[in-house]
Parts: structure tokens; C-alpha cells; sequence
């Protein structure tokens, strides 16, 4: 996985916008206004995404590359690895994870809001 693969992927979900709220370094995807993928420029060798708390747990269990998410809540947020044996299709499918996980929680007018996206 690189940036820029992270980034195609990211920016072609619907309703998503990308910032730097936190500085220069550190990039934020967000959909409809909440986080759901974070990646430093200075240092683009991992991610951290939202997730289910129980899947966070298994996902760490399963994979070395993946650990609670530096400066995040670690019960919601995981950090993963470019750096090791995930294949960019499981990086893919946690992105889209992590953008669907945010969906569900955004109130029904906002739902309806981005259902107008094209």
C-alpha cells in the first residue's frame, strides 16, 4: 500500500473530503464531516482507521501490523502497517469498514444528506 493508492481509494468514496485539521502532516479523510482514515505525509507507512471494538481486538490478535491507533481511542481506532504481510485489498476492506462504521453513526438527515451524492 502507498499514500497515494490510500488516498484514489479514500477521496472515491462518496461524500468524503480531505483535510489537515491537525497540521501540515497529518492527512484526514472524512465523510460527511467525521473521521475515518488518517495518514501522516512525513511518515506514510500506516493508517489508522475507526472500527468495531471487538473487531479492533481480533484484527490485532490476528495481525502484528495492525495495533491500537497511536494519539486515538484504542477501543474504536487501530493503526495498520503498510510494513509487512497485508495485501492492500485487507487494507481496502477496512478502509471501507472504517467508512461504513462512521455512516451508521451519523444521524438520519445527514444519511439523507449523502444519499444525494452521486
Amino acid at each position: 500500500m502507498n499514500i497515494e493508492l490510500l488516498r484514489d481509494f479514500c477521496i472515491a468514496k462518496k461524500g468524503v473530503t480531505e483535510e489537515f485539521p491537525f497540521g501540515e502532516d497529518t492527512l484526514v479523510f472524512k465523510v460527511m464531516g467525521k473521521m475515518f482514515c488518517l495518514i501522516s505525509l512525513s511518515n506514510p507507512h500506516s493508517c489508522n482507521l475507526k472500527c468495531d471494538p471487538e473487531k479492533a481486538v481480533q484484527l490485532r490478535e490476528e495481525h502484528f501490523e495492525v495495533t491500537g491507533a497511536f494519539h486515538m481511542n484504542k477501543v474504536h481506532w487501530n493503526t495498520v502497517s503498510f510494513e509487512g504481510t497485508l495485501n492492500d485489498s485487507d487494507i481496502f476492506n477496512w478502509i471501507t469498514d472504517s467508512y461504513e462504521l462512521v455512516i451508521a453513526g451519523l444521524p438520519k438527515k445527514v444519511k439523507e444528506e449523502l444519499a444525494k451524492f452521486n
